[in-house]
């Protein structure tokens, strides 16, 4: 159905004057007598009829009226939506690791409660593999994932990213090992991530130009739990510098090549020029 046309019977069943809809809605009688056939002709029942030397609606035309009103305020309500000029409200769906929701994602949720209250962020930990997915579904709107500089990401030509941070990583090994290289490293026995595969790609370069293959034993998501089995001396694995570790845990430093993992926001092309993502986006660019 025509919404213009839809606008016409809503004017109609309100004023009851052909002519005066037409004044309304500056055009002419003949051009709403016939919106309102063309109309009646796409619904195939009809909406007026004959009153004196007027005409009102039929009881088609009265449900019909009351459907326009909610079906009107719906195509406005996407207008607004989608108007990059308007004030952003909607709901924002954001899959991410953990260490990008809590450095990046919530203040800019707490700064979007006191700036543009009609954003409603739903938030899911997700790793990059399973968030791309979800991205490429539409089952969410942006997605915060990382890759590391030794294990580079490969972007769909559909994806629009934008860099967040970065963070240097080390290699996690009990304390009393605090002095040894990664070379000494080769017969230990590693821990890597057990829903992405990047971490694992960069330990296979870094090991290899030390002249190792590692051992991979252990496949753990939390890092927390990768604490837990360094200090047993289960494993060591890659860790973020900088993290308070449990006691018991020291990060040695990597050089030549250092490790760094590099966090960013990924969208759907062309999807940021939606009021609510954009808002988010902009609060979430460095600098």
């Amino acid at each position: 159905m025509d919404v213009h046309r839809l606008r016409m019977l809503l004017e109609l069943s309100r004023l009851g004057s052909m002519r005066e809809v037409a004044d309304t809605l500056g055009t002419t009688t003949s051009s709403v007598s016939q919106g309102i056939a063309a109309l009646a002709h796409e619904v195939r029942t009809p909406l007026v009829e004959p009153d004196g030397r007027r005409v009102r609606l039929t009881p088609a035309g009265r449900r019909l009226a009351d459907h326009a009103v909610t079906i009107l305020a719906a195509v406005e309500s996407a207008r607004l939506d989608l108007d990059p000029t308007s004030e952003p409200t909607g709901v924002l769906r954001v899959a991410g690791f953990a260490s990008a929701i809590r450095r990046s994602l919530l203040p800019v949720v707490e700064d979007l409660r006191r700036t543009h209250p009609g954003i409603a962020v739903q938030v899911h930990e997700y790793e990059p593999v399973e968030a791309f997915d979800l991205l490429a579904r539409d089952d969410v709107d942006l997605a915060l994932v990382y890759d590391y500089d030794l294990a580079p990401a490969e972007w769909r030509a559909d994806h629009d990213v934008v860099p967040l941070w970065e963070l240097e990583w080390g290699i996690g090994v009990p304390t009393r090992d605090r002095h040894l290289g990664l070379a000494d490293l080769a017969d230990r026995d590693w821990i890597v991530n057990s829903r992405n595969t990047a971490d694992e790609d960069a330990l296979r370069t870094l090991a290899s130009r030390a002249g190792f293959v590692p051992r991979v034993v252990h496949r753990i998501d939390s890092l927390e739990l990768v604490d837990d089995l360094v200090v047993a001396g289960r494993g060591v694995g890659l860790l973020p510098r900088g993290r308070a570790s449990r006691r018991g845990v020291s990060v040695v430093r990597l050089r030549d090549p250092e490790v760094r993992l590099r966090a960013y926001a990924v969208t759907r092309r062309g999807r940021d020029s939606w009021p609510p993502l954009r808002a988010v986006l902009e609060r979430l660019a460095p600098g």
